[in-house]
């Protein structure tokens, strides 16, 4: 009997004195995140295009004057990987007043169009709906499929049970996006309109302000837009022809081109 009640003893002091360890961790733990040493003076935000300081503050939810050690910084992140333009987010502080937010964006590259118009990024994904208030010099996509395009990070779950396949279509369409990147581009991307996919026969482009069409087919871009430019550089030679309504180059051993002879003066 006595060596259970010391037993006892034992557990209650055991329980107690953790107790009180605990309790007073919880009190230190009050005492540091209500300090005003520890409030934060700076949010420094980094990697911004598209989005201003304030919007980034404000969709991680932090300001001036939160306690620096009381801010989650997973769930910050969590927060600002939330927001459809942010690929990625890293978060940071500095002891004792300073938070530290670095974000990287998506930039948009064209809209695809399945009948509801998407933005994909430079690695050809889908990140966000397109809408009207968003860039509207973009090349559109059309004649692809969903399955043909991989969907970034959360909008997965929108398409459960798709399968993303690295077709022939979405690298040929990849592949001409990239061409009209190049500072020296025959097409730059600001004056395509529209890329046409034929699944059988392959790409046609729409550039310019009159939206003349280019065939290019499946193959051989490189090659292609080297003779676009020569092509380009013939008609200002010849003065007969003002401008084309269409060029095939599908084959290089046989290019079709419709002009538009120029009107003579009266």
């Amino acid at each position: 009997m006595l060596g259970r009640i010391i037993l006892g003893f034992k557990v209650a002091a055991a329980v107690a004195a953790l107790a009180a360890v605990t309790g007073f961790f919880i009190l230190i733990h009050e005492i540091v995140t209500q300090c005003d040493y520890f409030a934060t003076h700076k949010i420094t935000i980094e990697g911004t295009q598209r989005l201003t300081h304030e919007q980034v503050a404000r969709q991680a939810r932090v300001r001036i004057g939160d306690n620096i050690l009381s801010i989650n910084l997973s769930l910050v992140r969590k927060r600002l990987l939330a927001h459809q333009w942010i690929a990625e987010a890293e978060v940071s502080r500095e002891i004792p007043s300073q938070l530290i937010i670095r974000v990287k964006e998506h930039t948009a590259l064209a809209v695809v169009d399945f009948g509801q118009k998407f933005l994909i990024n430079h690695q050809g994904q889908i990140f966000k709906p397109y809408y009207p208030a968003d860039q509207d010099d973009l090349p559109v996509i059309s004649g692809l499929d969903l399955s043909d395009l991989k969907v970034f990070g959360r909008l997965e779950s929108s398409y459960p049970g798709r399968t993303s396949v690295d077709s022939a279509p979405f690298r040929a369409v990849m592949q001409v996006l990239k061409l009209g990147q190049k500072q020296v581009s025959i097409l730059p991307n600001h004056l395509i309109r529209q890329i046409s996919v034929d699944r059988q026969i392959g790409l046609t482009i729409y550039a310019f302000d009159r939206l003349k069409a280019i065939s290019l087919g499946y193959s051989d871009y490189i090659a292609k837009y080297h003779m676009l430019a020569r092509l380009f550089s013939y008609f200002k030679q010849r003065r007969s022809i003002f401008d084309f309504d269409r060029i095939d180059l599908n084959n290089l051993q046989r290019i079709v081109v419709n002009p538009i002879k120029m009107e003579p003066h009266k």
